[in-house]
């Protein structure tokens, strides 16, 4: 039997597959649920396997064969592969330059190390990156696509959730030895307080007097005193010196501690509702660098 040739119903199959639901796989291809369902069973025949456990109960009513789920990984990766040659093709003609707009702590500390990764996966792209701190206008000043750390609401852009960070206390490995060695948040009292004031107009943001109190601490440690800066890679950077101890966010510290730069004296941690996202202009969903930008995020943020 030859293998099937209709990529209309291998791309519905792992779009099923990866909702799970044929109404979400037909707003994503942009068609009906029937015409999905269509495209599913017409697999299946030419096939001559079922792709899909069905029910009428439960969480899910679809559920992936072995088959099908063996099968899904390499699927997936043709698919890439095949769109990576369309841009290729496409980049042939001309190469495409591709700008965005980054908080410079979010560029410095999770975008720039990763970066290469983008321009290996899509070489035609010429990638700018605009680290200005304010926010930008994007028709005035030709921005393609941002990274705006906020609510999620921003006028006349489309956004798409990335990643959300976590606070808790961060310091260089030397603060954990010596005479005034952190042990329990009270003994912040010996050592300097680096507040991050990049977000001090937002009631949400974790700060040090909020994150003492989420660690049952209140009146043992005077939050008021300390050194105040205003960039967080900044105040980042002066704690991996050893000057005092920052509240440090999950994404701005990851690699700092997975390298032992920093370290956490302590397990408490405070959520926060901000979060980072993927900002276009309206209207823009189909622009093939905004497309290719937004799916390798995606994947480096560990949502696909």
């Amino acid at each position: 039997m030859r293998a099937p040739t209709n990529l209309n119903a291998l791309r519905a199959f792992e779009a099923v597959a990866r909702h799970l639901s044929y109404a979400s796989a037909a707003a994503e291809l942009n068609v009906t649920p029937a015409a999905v369902g269509q495209l599913i069973r017409g697999l299946e025949d030419t096939l001559e396997i079922e792709l899909f456990h069905r029910s009428t109960s439960g969480p899910s009513r679809l559920t992936l064969t072995d088959a099908a789920r063996s099968a899904l990984p390499d699927l997936q990766g043709g698919f890439d592969l095949l769109s990576n040659a369309v841009e290729r093709l496409k980049a042939s003609k001309s190469r495409i330059t591709f700008t965005i707009t980054v908080p410079p702590a979010f560029a410095d500390k999770w975008l720039l190390w990763r970066v290469e990764r983008f321009q290996q996966k899509h070489p035609y792209y010429d990638l700018r990156i605009d680290t200005s701190g304010h926010l930008v206008d994007f028709t005035a000043e030709r921005i393609d696509a941002g990274i705006r750390y906020g609510a999620g609401n921003w006028a006349n852009l489309t956004s798409t959730f990335l990643l959300r960070d976590e606070f808790f206390p961060v310091c260089s490995p030397t603060l954990l030895k010596g005479r005034h060695a952190l042990k329990t948040p009270a003994d912040l009292k010996h050592h300097q307080l680096i507040h991050d004031t990049s977000m001090r107009g937002s009631s949400v943001f974790p700060t040090w007097r909020s994150w003492l109190l989420h660690a049952g601490v209140r009146d043992a440690v005077d939050t008021d005193r300390g050194l105040q800066l205003n960039d967080s890679a900044m105040g980042i950077q002066t704690a991996i010196s050893g000057n005092g101890v920052a509240l440090g966010r999950t994404t701005l510290v990851e690699r700092d501690l997975a390298e032992g730069r920093l370290v956490r004296p302590f397990d408490t941690v405070q959520g926060c509702e901000l979060a980072y996202y993927l900002v276009h202009r309206k209207g823009g969903t189909n622009s093939a660098p905004i497309e290719a930008f937004k799916a390798w995020l995606l994947e480096e943020a560990g949502l696909r």
